[in-house]
């Protein structure tokens, strides 16, 4: 696969990761996403014409769907801006939400090779799967970015998705 032309940011600290993304880290992360696909023009087509793009997944990253109530209980909030918040810095990486409904599942981008242990009642999704992907830094009505990749090549550590995920079944089990 073509390497981007597009320089690539060098990681960003915590404190940084705060500041909105400039033009270029936005360029370096989509060009690394649109790579995902053997055809990135296809991708860039895609964005241009609708905002979001079907990336094939288990090459680049992989996916985990994650259902709202789920994300919801361990934030504590339904709120956007405080579920961005604190999955930004719980997660540091990536995630997506699907906008089509109110039940929109939360989509966490994780490595290909990560371990994921499928009884926590969140899907992992990999090859053979497509992921609708909103252009970084552009808005969209079926999907967005709660969290942006920092850098190109970003994603989430599964060991801290499980935790959250754990948190949440502490919940459940705490109100339930």
């Amino acid at each position: 696969m073509a390497e981007s032309a597009a320089p690539v940011p060098a990681p960003r600290s915590n404190r940084a990761a705060q500041a909105p993304p400039t033009a270029q880290e936005l360029l370096a992360v989509a060009c690394w996403l649109a790579e995902a696909d053997p055809s990135p023009g296809r991708v860039w087509a895609e964005w241009g014409r609708y905002g979001v793009a079907l990336l094939p997944l288990g090459c680049r990253f992989d996916a985990v769907r994650v259902p709202p109530e789920r994300v919801h209980e361990a934030v504590g909030s339904e709120e956007a801006e405080t579920v961005a918040t604190v999955l930004a810095a719980w997660l540091n990486g990536p995630v997506i939400r699907d906008l089509r409904s109110s039940l929109g599942p939360y989509y966490v981008l994780i490595a290909p090779d990560a371990d994921w242990d499928d009884s926590l009642a969140a899907e992992r999704l990999t090859t053979g799967t497509y992921l609708g992907v909103p252009r970084p830094g552009h808005a969209t009505t079926l999907s967005r970015w709660v969290v942006l990749p920092a850098y190109p090549g970003a994603l989430c550590d599964t060991r801290r998705l499980c935790t959250l995920l754990a948190s949440s079944d502490s919940l459940r089990v705490v109100h339930g």
